[in-house]
């Protein structure tokens, strides 16, 4: 039930890749902070919960100035009574995994262990040909039976209302991607139509990855879809997907899907911007700010979890070195010589270890060098962005926002900002400058719209139809 500032008691969080690190680790947060654990730890003695530490939807502001957090600024949702659930191809339970990802300390896994166990792993959609070879001995638990692409989008969809049904979520649902990385699928679609037809009719030829069917029954049930890995899941026809108006027409592709939803949501991306990158594009911000120029970006990073050995393939690392290398690509920055080298190094499991020189041309082009070393367990850093991302959409579709705002607002979470922001400022502090900015036209529930956002949203609502807003499109531009 929602309260009086229509915020919901429950919203969904629906990961697909529930049993990877990022997965388990989400999961053991919200048990631990449900249920207000303590715990021994080697860092900081004994502990306890709940710690939203990361998550900026979950935190108040502090200090004089403020900052930090967006808790009691705007109505936002308590993840705490979140739902949460998902899909993996592994059977592995996922008190299990939690323990042998050697993530947290032992002494809260102990507490969660068996609690974890219970939870149901929906079985994942898989394609052997968009993973490397490392993943295809492990994949037991998948989808079998439905053969077609239609099949399997159909069987998403069920598994999403049932999870919303019977989890009672009375706000948005988010899917995100927390999977091992896609090769790039090679296939283009000219519109939302021919995406929809292309599964619709079960042309087996085409290149349709496992993440654009989850998008696709995603959108299809008015839930978002996060696109946490580095393939190229979003494209012009799947944002088109994702706009009410085009879920409201009448085109003749859609009614061949039985009940569609016509409810807001978003499909965001690309891939999480946890650690070294987003305080590359802080530094490289700060470098940029002080008028230097930028010449040289040369970083390493080293670890040794599941989506890095999947890494280890020809075929999956192209895609995770083109996000890497494409962060800095809006700022024209044309001398910029951008180099990244990932390891695979099995010892150091999720401890993810990078180092970066940055070296710049100042004053009458002497050099100005710095040196940046970080570690931190990879999921730590990014469980906090998917929590904050299914917020976000939960807020900002009740606000019934456009998508192209929703896109630029949370461009701060990803490396790549596709879909609507594409092309965005990359510096992290003009990215959260963007979210406050939406965030403040988004006043009580209700965005302050301009002529476009209004004809959007009254097409999404029933009150006009798509010929009537484009007459009234074509009036203002005669006017």
């Amino acid at each position: 039930m929602k309260n009086s500032n229509g915020v919901p008691s429950k919203i969904g969080i629906l990961i697909v890749g529930i049993g990877g690190n990022n997965g388990v680790t989400l999961l053991a947060g919200m048990l631990a902070n449900n249920a207000s654990l303590s715990w021994e730890t080697a860092a900081a003695g004994r502990v306890s919960a709940p710690n939203w530490n990361g998550c900026i939807t979950q935190l108040e502001q502090r200090g004089v100035h403020g900052g930090v957090g967006f808790k009691g600024r705007y109505p936002l949702a308590d993840v705490t009574t979140a739902a949460v659930g998902g899909w993996d191809i592994r059977p592995t339970p996922l008190g299990e995994c939690l323990y042998t990802s050697r993530i947290l300390d032992y002494d809260l896994v102990r507490q969660v262990r068996d609690e974890m166990n219970a939870i149901q792993i929906l079985k994942g959609v898989y394609d052997d040909s968009f993973l490397g070879e490392t993943q295809h001995k492990t994949a037991t638990n998948i989808v079998t039976g439905q053969k077609s692409f239609r099949d399997k989008v159909d069987h998403l969809r069920k598994d999403i209302r049932n999870f919303i049904s019977e989890n009672g979520v009375d706000g948005h649902t988010t899917v995100v991607w927390s999977a091992s990385v896609e090769r790039p699928a090679d296939v283009h679609f000219d519109s939302a139509d021919d995406l929809l037809r292309a599964i619709s009719e079960g042309d087996e030829s085409l290149d349709v990855s496992p993440s654009m069917l989850y998008a696709v029954a995603a959108a299809l049930e008015g839930c978002s879809f996060v696109n946490g890995g580095s393939q190229n899941t979003l494209s012009p026809s799947m944002n088109e997907l994702y706009e009410s108006s085009y879920r409201l027409s009448a085109c003749k592709m859609l009614e061949s899907f039985l009940n569609v939803s016509v409810k807001p949501a978003y499909i965001l991306g690309t891939d999480f911007k946890a650690g070294q990158t987003k305080f590359k594009t802080a530094a490289v911000e700060y470098i940029r700010t002080m008028g230097l120029t930028p010449r040289v970006i040369a970083s390493s990073n080293h670890l040794g979890n599941n989506d890095m050995l999947n890494l280890t393939s020809k075929k999956t690392i192209s895609a995770k070195m083109r996000v890497k290398k494409d962060i800095f690509k809006p700022w024209e920055e044309e001398e910029l010589d951008h180099k990244v080298t990932v390891m695979y190094i099995p010892f150091m499991l999720d401890e993810k270890r990078d180092v970066v020189e940055y070296t710049s041309l100042g004053f009458l082009h002497c050099p100005h060098t710095m040196l940046t070393y970080t570690r931190c367990m990879d999921s730590i850093l990014c469980v906090p962005l998917m929590i904050d991302s299914a917020v976000w959409c939960d807020y900002f579709a009740r606000a019934n926002s456009p998508s192209a705002r929703v896109a630029r607002a949370t461009a701060y979470l990803f490396k790549v900002p596709d879909g609507g922001a594409q092309g965005v400022d990359p510096g992290f502090h003009c990215q959260m400058k963007a979210l406050e900015s939406a965030l403040e036209e988004c006043s009580g529930g209700k965005w302050q719209q301009n002529d476009e956002d209004i004809l959007t949203e009254g097409v999404a609502s029933g009150i006009i139809s798509i010929e009537q807003a484009e007459k009234l499109r074509a009036l203002r531009s005669e006017s």
